[in-house]
């Protein structure tokens, strides 16, 4: 697949009723890879799990860990005071960031990056990832050095909650706090410019990826649904791709159905023009209502399977995974099949 040419993306953000720009300047205009089709399609793993070597501890060199702190109050785009928030469900005063720098990095690279939701959820994993897989000797196996920035959500869970605001919203929202606030707070952080001087982030959207489980995989799509400018590879597991939206939010009038919109209803994926995106998709064969009828719009598994298809039809470089005899962002499944993942989303990916 060749990388097309910049896709001018311009969101709009409803509660403050002024257009932003969602672009990067034009990193991915004399870009191109080729992946090719190695590992793309649906794939069924189980009902037996080991974890992969490559995400053990296999004593190679280790990178720089880091971690602070982020003040709600401080955000512009998620200051924690939303009006459609439940005054019963706690919000954080304050979010901590995870960072992972591998040895392989180079201080002075504009290095790719991961940022996952929920931190620093399966951050060991991908540490290990790092370790063992940038300087591995398979060309087919090695990964990029990227950065890997694993955020907290803002706190509770569900309809009304800042972390459902966050993840569950069908905006471009997430993905601008990640890129105006969180990646500069990284690159700003004082003890990280200590250990890396000239640490830089490329601004080539096919060198940024995103990752989360559950509303934190809703995330990641639609990071990239909304901003393929900012974000092109997506990994998401057990995905909530269900109504989950909260039911007074603006963007209600758009998505009335939230993340289900994707793959039915609206059928998001289907009648959009193609993106330019690379995207992993999981579930689990008992993951989160598998038995619920399509009227309750909170089926996990028929979400995850018409989501998959949907991507197929539309010709998507993309790759689903199906777990037998696992649940809801089982741990058993990262183990088995992360290093691969991450293997398959970076294919093709070169510096500049």
């Amino acid at each position: 697949m060749k990388s097309m040419v910049r896709l001018t993306s311009t969101c709009f953000v409803a509660l403050l009723a002024i257009p932003v720009s969602c672009s990067l300047a034009s990193a991915a205009d004399t870009y191109s890879e080729n992946p090719g089709t190695e590992g793309n399609g649906k794939h069924i793993v189980g009902p037996n799990y080991s974890i992969d070597p490559d995400l053990t501890d296999r004593g190679n060199p280790k990178g720089k860990y880091f971690e602070f702190t982020m003040p709600l109050a401080d955000s512009k785009i998620f200051p924690g005071t939303d009006t459609t928030l439940n005054p019963k469900k706690e919000v954080r005063k304050e979010r901590k960031i995870f960072v992972y720098v591998p040895a392989a990095y180079v201080d002075g690279n504009k290095a790719p990056i991961l940022v996952t939701m929920d931190g620093p959820s399966r951050l060991d994993l991908v540490r290990n990832a790092l370790d063992n897989l940038t300087i591995s000797k398979d060309p087919n196996r090695r990964l990029p050095a990227f950065i890997a920035i694993a955020v907290q959500n803002g706190g509770n869970d569900g309809k009304g909650s800042e972390r459902g605001l966050e993840y569950d919203t069908m905006s471009d929202r997430y993905a601008r706090f990640i890129n105006d606030e969180v990646l500069p707070a990284v690159l700003n952080n004082p003890i990280i410019k200590a250990a890396y001087p000239n640490i830089g982030f490329t601004e080539n959207p096919w060198g940024r990826a995103a990752m989360g489980c559950s509303s934190g995989g809703a995330a990641a799509l639609t990071m990239g649904w909304f901003c393929p400018d900012l974000f092109r590879r997506l990994i998401t597991y057990s995905g909530t791709f269900v109504d989950q939206q909260d039911d007074d939010a603006p963007e209600e009038a758009d998505y009335p159905l939230g993340a289900w919109e994707y793959h039915s209803s609206m059928k998001l994926i289907a009648n959009s023009e193609k993106k330019p995106l690379r995207i992993f998709t999981h579930v689990s064969e008992n993951d989160n209502r598998a038995n619920d009828p399509e009227r309750t719009h909170h089926n996990w598994v028929m979400a995850n399977e018409r989501t998959a298809a949907a991507l197929e039809a539309k010709g998507y470089d993309y790759r689903y995974v199906f777990s037998r005899a696992t649940r809801h962002c089982d741990r058993k499944v990262f183990e088995h099949t992360l290093a691969d993942t991450l293997v398959w989303m970076w294919r093709g990916y070169h510096t500049e």
